[in-house]
């Protein structure tokens, strides 16, 4: 009998794997059965530069994600040390890149880097994490970060306190820009790509939600417009 059962449900699987599904996922594969394109149920983008700032704006204040806009890079340093002076930071870690770099250093604290050899339980220490990203995605309020980009996989994880550093220019409108911008960048795929849609949350316990259950608590984005 459990044979029986076992290759009814075979059977069945090969007969459905012997019609070729549409790829109606893909741009231009054809339209759904409604008539319509996937684009077509997400949120509208606009096009103009301020428009997908003010929307990503819009829907990081909905993530709980602090956005913080800096004239230039030090601008961005005099927030980074607002945040350290407001939260009372004892140490920071970070990595190597290029629009970070200075805020960083004028900080005057010790830092982890975890683009080099570093101390696990140093870095399990330090009041933030300050990173770079791939791209911000204005349509979801969502940051693309990589192993690459982003000082590997614990930055964006393990301090309490995630800052990200990006300029205007990062800026996408949707995921498909986003992808694209990892298809533009060329070579293998990183080894770690996620999207960070605000601060570490969940709502498993009698549907009451709690930052920071898995991560970090307060995601901040300084974001520079030159």
């Amino acid at each position: 009998m459990q044979n029986d059962s076992r290759e009814k449900i075979l059977r069945r699987i090969r007969e459905a794997l012997s019609v070729e599904a549409p790829a109606r996922h893909l741009v231009g594969a054809g339209p759904s059965p409604s008539g319509h394109q996937p684009q077509d149920w997400l949120p509208p983008v606009p096009s103009s530069a301020d428009e997908l700032v003010a929307l990503f704006e819009k829907n990081s204040l909905g993530l709980k994600t602090e956005v913080r806009r800096c004239a230039d890079a030090a601008a961005a340093a005099a927030e980074l040390a607002s945040l350290a002076r407001e939260h009372g930071w004892k140490s920071i870690g970070s990595h190597d890149f290029e629009l970070g770099n200075a805020a960083v250093g004028s900080l005057g604290l010790p830092v982890v880097l975890t683009d080099r050899e570093y101390s696990t339980a140093a870095l399990e220490k330090c009041d933030a994490g300050v990173s770079g990203c791939e791209c911000l995605v204005a349509q979801t309020g969502g940051i693309l970060v990589t192993s690459a980009s982003s000082g590997g996989r614990v930055l964006s994880v393990l301090p309490p306190h995630h800052v990200v550093i990006a300029s205007v220019s990062q800026m996408v409108g949707d995921l498909a820009d986003a992808f694209g911008v990892l298809r533009k960048n060329g070579g293998a795929p990183p080894a770690f790509v996620s999207f960070i849609t605000g601060p570490s949350r969940t709502g498993d316990i009698e549907r009451i939600l709690v930052l920071g259950a898995h991560g970090p608590k307060k995601l901040t984005v300084l974001l520079v417009q030159a």
